[in-house]
């Protein structure tokens, strides 16, 4: 039997409790698909004993956080302000001048000294120019938005608060406060004082901050190196399917997303299913993270299994209880290096790296881990007697709205979603609060995909 038919089996299962419907049981087969050498009763063994090793929802994601922590400190590096967009701070940001750096003009006005009507000099000051003459008592200048503020100045009038008489002498139209509009010496921060701390993810009012503070580098954590290798004979990179094949989903989607979810993708290998092609990528990669896609199974030619036997990996992870990706798994390849093995299904494998590459990606990245939030749903969903099920929702107000088309192979309902909803075995009632997972660009726009 086929990962893709246990999760179609589950699914009707899953269905058949939800409407008090008997299951079908082991002398009723399904498809042809379904028996094998040992018979039906084989199979059906084979999956009980998958469906035992697999390891829960919740604890799945735990096992890769602590799978990530386990490779080691990762080595900081120094960017550029302008490439630091996403990264992680590996150290504190720490103001390097006072800001403001000297006392400025808030408004475009006059900087005036002493109380009105004052005489205004001839002269202006402009921002981005030297010191300013010094006033005296009875004095005003033309000032910009961001010059200096000469020594000696009382306050700032803004344009539109002053009028000159037929003398040429500045009169304020309400009253002036001392100091007003002048932004002092220090007023955001001082030389030292920590701006953001180690662990900050870095975003555009970040940069700015940085910049405004003096810096042209930043110490960042590096964005995890991802490996990506396609598997499957069965993929077609252009055109419509024909002959038994299919258009390949999985290598167009997997490396955008992997990027949103902070990762550098250094590979994009479409392998088949090359047992000793599988072998030498997963050998030669230097990546941190190896991601595959299908072959996850026991089939004739799924190579995930052996070929981590082959190279002595640990297998952390060997099938997730939740649908759908039930089949998932994660290794250790080396102390350094994890494999993440997704279903060849493509929502399957969104659900793959919600629950292993997610947490282990992030973790590596040095990102905290979102603040759980829930909602409740607009409408009933169906459960999996004993699994958890992911399914795609779209936002509607304060609701939480299932979307259709979320089998195993379908991609029509995550294409229009704002979140997964994290069902829990036995399905959710019409108004339940659900946890809901945001998909990386649902809050944060699509640019998070970073090229």
């Amino acid at each position: 039997m086929t990962a893709q038919d246990a999760e179609e089996l589950d699914v009707e299962e899953a269905l058949a409790v939800a409407n008090d419907r008997p299951v079908r049981g082991p002398a009723e087969p399904r498809s042809s698909r379904e028996t094998s050498t040992t018979g039906q009763t084989g199979a059906h063994r084979a999956k009980d004993d998958s469906h035992h090793r697999a390891t829960s929802w919740p604890e799945a994601r735990a096992v890769a956080e602590r799978a990530a922590r386990s490779a080691g400190r990762r080595v900081p590096v120094s960017v550029t302000v302008d490439q630091a967009l996403g990264l992680v701070l590996a150290a504190p940001l720490t103001a390097l001048t006072d800001l403001p750096s000297f006392d400025t003009s808030a408004m475009d006005g006059w900087a005036v000294a002493g109380p009105g009507p004052w005489a205004v000099r001839e002269d202006g000051v402009l921002a981005g120019h030297a010191e300013p003459v010094r006033l005296t008592d009875g004095e005003a200048v033309r000032i910009a938005t961001g010059a200096r503020i000469p020594p000696d100045t009382t306050a700032v009038l803004r344009s539109e608060h002053g009028r000159t008489d037929d003398k040429g002498r500045l009169h304020p139209t309400r009253d002036l406060a001392h100091g007003q509009d002048i932004r002092p010496r220090g007023q955001e921060c001082r030389s030292g004082d920590q701006l953001l701390p180690v662990g900050t993810q870095i975003t555009p009012a970040s940069l700015g901050l940085a910049s405004a503070a003096g810096y042209d580098t930043l110490s960042v954590l590096p964005r995890p190196r991802v490996e990506l290798l396609v598997l499957g004979d069965e993929l077609l990179t252009e055109g419509l399917p024909r002959e038994g094949s299919i258009r390949d989903a999985l290598g167009p989607m997997l490396p955008s997303w992997l990027r949103a979810l902070g990762a550098e993708i250094t590979a994009v290998r479409r392998l088949g299913d090359d047992a000793d092609a599988l072998y030498r990528a997963v050998k030669k990669s230097s990546a941190e993270l190896i991601v595959t896609t299908g072959g996850t199974a026991s089939g004739p030619v799924d190579h995930v299994h052996p070929t981590l036997r082959r190279v002595g990996a640990e297998l952390l992870v060997d099938g997730v209880k939740v649908r759908p990706g039930h089949p998932m798994l994660l290794a250790r390849v080396k102390p350094d290096q994890h494999l993440v093995g997704l279903p060849g299904n493509p929502l399957a494998a969104v659900s793959g790296l919600f629950t292993l590459a997610e947490p282990l990606l992030r973790t590596l990245a040095g990102r905290v881990a979102p603040e759980p939030y829930t909602m409740p749903l607009r409408e009933a969903v169906h459960g999996h007697p004993h699994d958890t099920r992911l399914v795609p929702v779209a936002l509607r107000g304060d609701d939480a709205l299932p979307l259709h088309y979320n089998g195993p192979a379908m991609l029509r309902g995550i294409a229009t979603a704002d979140a997964l909803a994290v069902v829990p075995p036995g399905g959710a009632r019409s108004g339940q609060e659900l946890e809901l997972l945001d998909l990386p660009w649902a809050t944060a726009g699509i640019q998070v995909c970073f090229t």
